[in-house]
């Protein structure tokens, strides 16, 4: 599996044999790079411009943007609803199952979720968690969610960018909340099963392709 992240919320997910899925695609007007990407599979977690713009996708069979089951590709996808901070919107949180590796996207949630809905994230393996405050997780709160669901890998996401015209928090925060500031930056994330995952939690941080 291949985990490439291009700003914001929006991550490509790519797996030999499975759906090709992008989540939370940006309209350029965010003040990032326009991103052009292909997927059969698009995840919006909730209507707002900085995460609904699947006008960037070509390809796309599936557009998914409430909560529900589906079966794509041999991927198993869970969207789980969860309340905003300002609890004007839903956020749907995305759990993608790949064989039994799973990847959770949490969108912009808004605080940590309840009991039931921990539930639901309680064997993810790769967690990619909104750090930067505004209208999603600060890092004080996106830390101690981590600490709930002790995933094997934490991508963080929706922090501040050059160029962004959303303002956020820088990501420096989140890396100081978890004692991981000496944490590398990646192009993208490679996993080739479980037993390459770390027993304990690590912070993977992406480089932006904007």
């Amino acid at each position: 599996m291949e985990i490439t992240w291009y700003g914001m919320s929006c991550f490509r997910i790519t797996e030999r044999k499975h759906a090709t899925i992008v989540t939370d695609p940006f309209a350029a007007d965010m003040g990032l790079s326009e991103i052009k990407l292909k997927a059969d599979v698009v995840t919006v977690s909730h209507d707002a411009p900085g995460h609904n713009f699947t006008n960037a996708v070509n390809g796309v069979e599936h557009v998914l943007d409430g909560p529900g089951e589906y079966e794509i590709g041999s991927v198993f996808i869970t969207g789980v609803p969860t309340p905003s901070k300002n609890g004007k919107f839903n956020n749907i949180v995305y759990v993608f199952d790949f064989n039994g590796l799973t990847v959770a996207h949490l969108g912009d949630i808004g605080d940590v979720p309840s009991q039931k809905q921990l539930e639901d994230l309680e064997m993810v393996n790769v967690l990619l968690v909104p750090v930067g405050g505004g209208s999603s997780l600060t890092a004080p709160r996106a830390a101690e969610l981590v600490s709930m669901i002790e995933p094997n890998i934490v991508i963080p996401m929706h922090y501040s960018l050059p160029g962004l015209k959303t303002k956020l928090d820088p990501l420096d925060k989140f890396l100081k909340e978890m004692g991981a500031t000496d944490a590398k930056q990646e192009a993208a994330f490679k996993v080739t099963g479980m037993e390459s995952l770390p027993e304990q939690t690590e912070v993977v941080v992406l480089s932006s392709r904007e």
